[in-house]
């Protein structure tokens, strides 16, 4: 394994952190610097700052349910960050694909690069559905338009499936579960505090370019109030509240 990458699996720094500490001379390898491309044995003995470290060989993978104003970044510079919403023992998990700051819901992390590779490899098609608020309702014309042939972007064709949501069927549905349940919150939440603005939809894809949704709205002349993940392949938020983690 790189040097590098068996630093970032052992201390839950980035690749690029973890360069950087190589770089700086806080990394030795049986007791010597190494060089940065340097590739680790079973015999080795590997320390940061003194200390030393292996890599977490078991693999964990959680759903967080993500608030707005949160970055899926280690340095959310002036920002809050996920890792701000995780127990320290958990700050090594990377996420898988991301959400930006202004949008909540689903995001997993995990230390399993195999599972991070077929939830976000184009090749795997793993959807995603979102409950997406607009400044004002969508024309048929233009929901057509995004569903049928796309809208061109600067880094290609956007095409996604959209979905009106019956507000009086969600504040039905929110109901039943708040007594069920205690009122406990997930993307009813996000219906309920949309109650009386424009229309909410569900948006289903199997791409995640950055920003995307938001941008395809643009280019028709809307903007995104709210976004909200709720299911990411075979995962949904379910009754996950708002900041909190679920093991799977």
């Amino acid at each position: 394994m790189r040097i590098n990458k068996f630093v970032a699996q052992a201390t839950g720094l980035s690749r690029r952190a973890a360069d950087a500490a190589i770089e700086a001379g806080r990394v030795t390898v049986n007791g010597e610097k190494p060089a940065a491309g340097y590739d680790t044995t079973d015999d080795d003995t590997v320390t940061l700052d003194g200390r030393a470290i292996t890599p977490d060989v078991k693999t964990i993978t959680i759903m967080l349910n993500k608030p707005v104003g949160y970055v899926c970044s280690r340095n959310g510079q002036g920002s809050q960050t996920i890792y701000d919403l995780l127990p320290p023992e958990l700050h090594h998990l990377k996420p898988v694909g991301r959400l930006d700051k202004n949008s909540s819901g689903l995001l997993l992390l995990t230390n399993d690069g195999q599972l991070a590779y077929e939830f976000t490899h184009p090749s795997r098609h793993k959807s995603k559905v979102y409950v997406v608020e607009l400044d004002m309702p969508l024309q048929p014309l233009h929901r057509q338009m995004i569903s049928d042939h796309g809208i061109m972007l600067k880094d290609g064709i956007s095409k996604f499936e959209i979905e009106p949501i019956d507000d009086k069927a969600s504040d039905m549905n929110l109901e039943r579960q708040r007594a069920s349940r205690g009122a406990a919150e997930s993307v009813n939440s996000f219906h309920a505090e949309a109650a009386g603005r424009a229309p909410l939809y569900r948006i289903t894809m199997h791409e995640g370019r950055n920003r995307q949704i938001r941008r395809t709205f643009a280019a028709l002349g809307y903007s995104v109030v709210k976004l909200h993940r709720t299911t990411f392949g075979e995962y949904t938020l379910q009754n996950l509240m708002s900041g909190e983690t679920r093991s799977l």
